[in-house]
Formats: C-alpha cells, structure tokens, sequence
C-alpha cells in the first residue's frame, strides 16, 4: 500500500501519480491488479486522463471506474455537486451502498437519477459495502477511446500554458527544461471544482478529555447536516479507551480500542459550506472541565 498525501491527485494530471505507478510497477513483486482509492470528493476525469494521456497508457489498462453511493444519506441537494456529479458519470460502475437502510422509493429514484447522467449505466446494490470481486475486477469496462478528444484538449492546454510560460516568464525556463520528459506540468484547469462545490475540511485536536454527555449533545442538536463525513480518535473524561470515530450521512459509529501513545482528541469533518469557527467552539465547549 502507497499512500500519497501531497497534494491533489484529482486536480490534475499529476506527476506524483505518475510516479508513485512507477514505484508500484518497478517491483521485484509481480503486479496483477492496482486500485486507487480517492477521497470521496474527487473529480475522476483527471486521474483517468493520467493513465490515457501520458506514457502510462503503454504500461497499464484502465480497467474500470468504481463510484460508491450512499443510498440512505443521497439527497437531491447532492444532484447540484460538481463532485458527485462528474464521478456518476465517469463511473463504469455505480454502487449503491446501504439498500438496507434506504426507503425503496429512494433507491428507485437515485437509480432513474444515475440513467440521466450515465447512459447504461451499471449499478450493483451492496449492504456494508460488500461487492463480490469479480463484478468489479478485471471487468474490462473502461474505454479509452471516449475519452480521446479529452485528452486531446488537454495536452493543447497544457502546450499552450508551457508555451505562455516559455515566451513571457524567463526566470521559468530552466524550470520547463528540467521537467521536459513530462508534458503534463503546470496543467491545473480542472482543480476548481473543489471550491466550487464548497467542500471544505475542518480540524480538531485538544489534549483535554471530551465529556462524553455533551459530545452526544453535539452530534444530535449541533452537527450541521452538511457534514457529510468525520472520523478521527475521541478521548473521554468517562472511558480509558482510545475511540475510534467513524461518522458517515446521519450514521456513526465507535471502536474502543486500548491507547498506544498519550492520549489526545484528533478529530476531522467534511462538508460543504461550513463555518469552521463555529464548528470548532461547539468541540470546544464538549470538553470536560
């Protein structure tokens, strides 16, 4: 497992991808199969277009783009997402995740939903995220040919930036010669839409222990419903365990487990539109006294 945790791999064709295949591929070990798991706001068109449009095409075959849906927490405020747009329709599969839990007038209409924007669409139903392999490896879904005119623009777009670069900034030269053997540098058009979706990610730790009363009061009468996403280590006045904190859509969960350092809160949230401060003195006025 390679964790890359510098920078955007879902912003632009990406060097440091580029790379980290390379390590992968030039492994004693032989290869049969890499998964890229993103973050679960990333655009997958520019992680395609890195293995379409650069040398990597001639060393891997894109086999298939998995999207995951939460088919209990998937409103039709999400339909407005750049995000979750663009990964239904590059997805080549569409997993409905948590069909237990949804009503199935929800699901039938996520489904007529995902047909508008991804003609045939292939979409699986899963409970727990449990998919038999074989429907999703080596399925040989993806094709790479409806995606030539895109990797088309962006290699104009990329020459033209260089070019721009080449005549107007000189102090950029040596940068560009440096970096020649790659076509894709500079190219980050398509890193806007992060922002555009208002996504945003908020931190939290404290060396003081949390009370565990007014933490359950903050997540049933505080937690803004536009947190999509938390996770992190919850320490609690009341428990000598490290917690292990999991929250998805309405739903959370915690693992108590034994302390292997001292002990600390470490939380994070993502969402959209959220107003950090006001989110982080809610945490703070969780703390035990």
């Amino acid at each position: 497992m390679l964790e890359l945790s510098n920078g955007c791999i879902c912003c632009t064709i990406n060097d440091g991808l580029v790379d980290a295949v390379y390590n992968v591929l030039e492994r004693d070990d032989h290869v049969d199969y890499m998964v890229i798991e993103t973050t679960g706001v990333a655009d997958p068109l520019p992680i395609i277009l890195t293995f379409l449009g650069t040398e990597l095409r001639d060393l891997t075959r894109l086999d298939s783009i998995v999207t995951v849906v939460d088919s209990e927490a998937f409103t039709p405020d999400h339909f407005d997402s750049e995000a979750a747009f663009k990964q239904i329709a590059y997805g080549d599969v569409t997993i409905l995740n948590k069909t237990d839990l949804a009503d199935p007038d929800q699901i039938q209409n996520l489904e007529a939903y995902i047909h508008t924007v991804k003609e045939g669409a292939r979409i699986l139903h899963s409970q727990h995220g449990k998919v038999p392999l074989p429907l999703l490896l080596d399925v040989g879904y993806n094709n790479p040919e409806a995606y030539a005119n895109l990797i088309q623009e962006e290699i104009e777009q990329t020459q033209h930036e260089h070019d721009h670069h080449h005549s107007h900034d000189h102090h950029e030269h040596h940068h560009h010669d440096d970096h020649a053997h790659h076509p894709h540098e500079h190219h980050h058009h398509h890193s806007a839409h992060l922002d555009n979706d208002g996504f945003v990610s908020i931190a939290f730790e404290s060396d003081r222990p949390f009370d565990v009363k007014k933490f359950e009061t903050f997540l049933q009468e505080q937690l803004p419903k536009e947190v999509f996403r938390a996770k992190g280590i919850l320490w609690f006045k009341e428990s000598d365990l490290r917690n292990v904190f999991q929250l998805s859509g309405p739903r959370f969960d915690l693992q108590g487990e034994e302390w292997r350092s001292a002990p600390k809160n470490q939380l994070v949230f993502i969402g959209r539109n959220l107003n950090a401060d006001t989110l982080r003195q809610h945490l703070a006025d969780c703390l035990a006294y």
